[in-house]
Order: structure tokens, then C-alpha cells, then sequence
């Protein structure tokens, strides 16, 4: 059949792009992003690590059991993985979901442990879940600390600000698309928080397919940190008769829009949230989320993915910006005689948004996260949340 033909294809140029030297991340990239993402947990074993940029031949060993005694978060982290049993396949035997269960625990436990700057959040566990599934312990400990030190780094302050702080674009995405349902929401005093368990999950915890959610790591593991929250808005907009339909007040449209759907079109939602993202990149958006939180986010330092210290904090990386300030500003304005072809709709959209990602994580041309970066800067001491 020509599905099948198709993914025959779509295999074999993932195992091209592995094999060549170097890897060619930019093509595991865009494969992770087009119609049905990495196919197989097989072949996700093999791309998520090199879109992570973790290097499989030096893994650290196995966490040990000497990491529950006197840790601060063991308690919690044994009753959220206690009550994550719906996050294993179902039909799986008890002693094996046990087995799996002590595995997520001592994961977090020794991510939290090398890494004391992080905090755990509950949610957290539906991340580690995922990548225990797929990957197995030992791998899936190398991704998560990577993960938690980068894309996660902000749902894990002490504080909630940073996360308040990427909800905060959720309303001026669905405003530039429909600003019908934004008023709407806006009038219904609805907020975003019924988002925030779809954001520090990276939807896990709200989707019941598996396969769903795997399918969406794919996704997000090769874009831009702020990708999930560009999801979050395409499926409100996705449902916007349905919002429309609802009673104006926040206790209706919280309800119908905390109740995520599970017949989503998920590479009609996918395809559709590339796209604004590079219609409305960050950048873009930053002035108007910033007005209610300007802080140091993931997003501002995705650029330094591959060259920031596992310690690295966003505020030191945002210093050495202003450093270069003007080597920056020099790049933007080449940046904006490119503006007109990266926001045309739909042409190749695929290998830009894979382009995009991936000079982004080099470092070689993030001028548009480098630009909203300088711009919150200088509100660093603004508080809207108390």
C-alpha cells in the first residue's frame, strides 16, 4: 500500500541521517516533526538521544536505592508514582508495573539528587513515565536529566513563575489566529490554568493513548521549549464552536476546555501548531506575555542547548547576551530580510520548522529568541505574580 511504502521511505532516510557522519540532526529533526514522527519506539531509542544531544556511549550507571534515605521529595514522589498506574499499558502484570514503578522512582530521585537547583513538580513523573517506557531505565535517565536541565528547566523553580510566565502566551497566539474566541475567554475571566497540567506534562497526563503522547515527544523533542504551548493553543482553537457554544463565565468554559479530548487530529493539530509557530514566533508574542511576567525562561536559552553546562542558569546566559549585543543586532537585521520568506504559510513547512529547530538548538541563528531574550531582560525585577 502507499502507507506503507511511505513509512518504508520515512525509515530508511532516519537510518540514512543516523549513519552518516556527522549525524545529520537536521533531517532526524524534520522526520520527528512530519506525518507520523518517529514511527517506532525502536527507532525513537535511537533519534531522541541524538536530538537531545546525549551521548549513549558514556550513560551513568544505575541510580541506586541509598537515594531514598532522608531525600526531601522521596514521599511525594512515591505517592505520585503510586497513583500513576493508568500511565502503564494496560494487561501489564502487577510484578512487571511494580518493577517499572521502583525504576521511575529512583530516576527522578537521581536526577534530583545531581542536579540540586531543580525542584520536583507533581507531574513530573508523568514525563520520566514516558521516557521509562521507551527507552528503558539506564537510557531514559541520561534523557531526563538533559530534558529537565533544559526544556523542563522552568516548570522545576522553586516558584511557579516561569511556567505562569509560558502560559502567558497562550492568549496572544489564540488572539492572532481568532480573536473571536480570545475575547470570548477573556470575558469568561477563564485565565489559563486549566493549560498548565497539558504544559508541565507535555500532555502525558491527559491523554489516555499512548501512543498519542509519544507521538507528540517527537514533536516536541524537536522544537523550540515553548512548542507545547503553541499545541495548547492550536486545540482550543481546534474547539472553537464548542467554546463558543458555552456558557460566558469561567466555571463552563474551565470545564469544557480542562476536558481534553481524546479523538484529537493529532498531525492535522501538529502540522497546523508548526505552522504558527513560524508565523508568530516567539519573539513576537514576547512583548505582549511579557506585560505579565518578565523572567528568564528555557526560551530564552534554547540557543545554548548544545553549549550550556548541565548547571548553566538562564540569567547567566541573558548577561553574556548583553554582551554581544550589538553582534546581535547587527545579525537581526539580516534576520529581518529573511522575515518574509520564513512566515510565508505552508511552503516547505516541515524543513523550515525542522531548520529553525535545529539552528536553535546549535547556536548557529536563533536571532528571533536571542531578540525576545534582550527584551525581557531589562524587566528582570517586574513582578505581576506575587
Amino acid at each position: 500500500t502507499d502507507f506503507d511504502s511511505k513509512k518504508k521511505r520515512k525509515v530508511a532516510e532516519i537510518y540514512q541521517a543516523l549513519n552518516s557522519d556527522p549525524i545529520d540532526v537536521a533531517t532526524l529533526r524534520r522526520m520527528a516533526i512530519s506525518e507520523g514522527g518517529l514511527l517506532t519506539d525502536e527507532i525513537r531509542c535511537k533519534v531522541w538521544p541524538k536530538l537531545l544531544s546525549v551521548n549513549t556511549d558514556d550513560l551513568p550507571p544505575l541510580p541506586g536505592k541509598e537515594l531514598r534515605e532522608d531525600n526531601k521529595d522521596y514521599q511525594q514522589v512515591l505517592l505520585d508514582v503510586r497513583r500513576s498506574l493508568r500511565r502503564f499499558p494496560p494487561g501489564m502484570p502487577d510484578d512487571q508495573r511494580e518493577g517499572l514503578q521502583e525504576e521511575l522512582i529512583d530516576i527522578i530521585l537521581h536526577v534530583l539528587k545531581r542536579n540540586p537547583q531543580l525542584h520536583y513538580y507533581q507531574g513530573y513523573h508523568d514525563i520520566v513515565v514516558t521516557f521509562l517506557l521507551v527507552v528503558g531505565d539506564r537510557l531514559a535517565t541520561a534523557l531526563v536529566e538533559k530534558l529537565s536541565t533544559h526544556h523542563l528547566r522552568d516548570f522545576m523553580d522553586p516558584t511557579m513563575d516561569n511556567t505562569k510566565h509560558i502560559l502567558n502566551y497562550l492568549m496572544p497566539i489564540i488572539d492572532q489566529v481568532n480573536p473571536e474566541v480570545h475575547d470570548f475567554m477573556e470575558s469568561a475571566e477563564v485565565g489559563t490554568i486549566f493549560a498548565l497540567s497539558w504544559l508541565i506534562t507535555w500532555f502525558g497526563h491527559v491523554l489516555s493513548d499512548f501512543r498519542h503522547v509519544v507521538r507528540l515527544y517527537d514533536f516536541f523533542l524537536a522544537c523550540h521549549p515553548l512548542m507545547p504551548i503553541y499545541f495548547a493553543a492550536v486545540i482550543v482553537l481546534y474547539r472553537e464552536q464548542e467554546v463558543l457554544d458555552c456558557e460566558c463565565d469561567m466555571a463552563s468554559v474551565h470545564h469544557l476546555l480542562s476536558q481534553i479530548p481524546q479523538d484529537l487530529p493529532y498531525e492535522t493539530l501538529i502540522s497546523r501548531a508548526g505552522d504558527l509557530f513560524v508565523q508568530f514566533p516567539p519573539s513576537e508574542l514576547a512583548r505582549e506575555a511579557a506585560q505579565q511576567q518578565a523572567e528568564r525562561t528555557a526560551a530564552s536559552t534554547f540557543k545554548d542547548f548544545e553549549l550550556a553546562s548541565v548547571q548553566q542558569r538562564p540569567d547567566t546566559v541573558l548577561r553574556q547576551r548583553f554582551r554581544e549585543r550589538l553582534r546581535a543586532e547587527e545579525r537581526l537585521r539580516g534576520e529581518e530580510r529573511t522575515k518574509s520568506i520564513l512566515t510565508k504559510p505552508r511552503t516547505n513547512r516541515f524543513v523550515k520548522l525542522a531548520v529553525m529547530g535545529l539552528t536553535v538548538a546549535l547556536g548557529a541563528a536563533a536571532l528571533a529568541v536571542v531578540k525576545s531574550a534582550l527584551e525581557w531582560a531589562p524587566k528582570f525585577e517586574l513582578q505581576i505574580f506575587p
